[in-house]
């Protein structure tokens, strides 16, 4: 299992869970920022980590678990839409964006918890096989 956008590379999902628990280096953080083009603010406020955290986790060099997790979260996500888009600038503008199947809510915003998180990867699944538009 690979997690392309921030560069985590997992023979399984178990090796990818023993990472998380140990904590994803900061440099995930900030390739996914680049990658979405969104600021450290904002990105820290859709992961739901602190700025001053933040700014802690850059001085140690990795995330906790629970941090690691939610960072995961949103790369994975910003995964599956480059796959249903297969454009970095489609998919960066879609989760960045109102989406119809979400109430007209920002994916990004939406997925700052995990329920939401599943609700964005069910409306791309639903976009994929032409179900619903975005």
């Amino acid at each position: 299992m690979q997690v392309q956008s921030i560069g985590i590379k997992s023979r399984n999902i178990d090796d990818l869970i023993i990472k998380v628990k140990k904590g994803l280096p900061v440099s995930s953080f900030e390739k996914l920022r680049k990658k979405l083009g969104v600021s450290d603010t904002f990105l820290s406020q859709i992961v739901n980590i602190p700025k001053r955290t933040l700014t802690r986790r850059k001085q140690q060099g990795k995330f906790n678990a629970d941090e690691s997790e939610k960072v995961l979260r949103i790369a994975r996500l910003y995964d599956r839409a480059l796959e249903v888009f297969d454009d970095q600038q489609a998919a960066e503008k879609w989760l960045k964006e109102p989406a119809r199947g979400l109430g007209e809510a920002i994916p990004l915003k939406y997925a700052k918890t995990e329920l939401g998180a599943q609700e964005v990867e069910r409306l791309l699944i639903r976009i994929e096989h032409g179900v619903f538009p975005g």
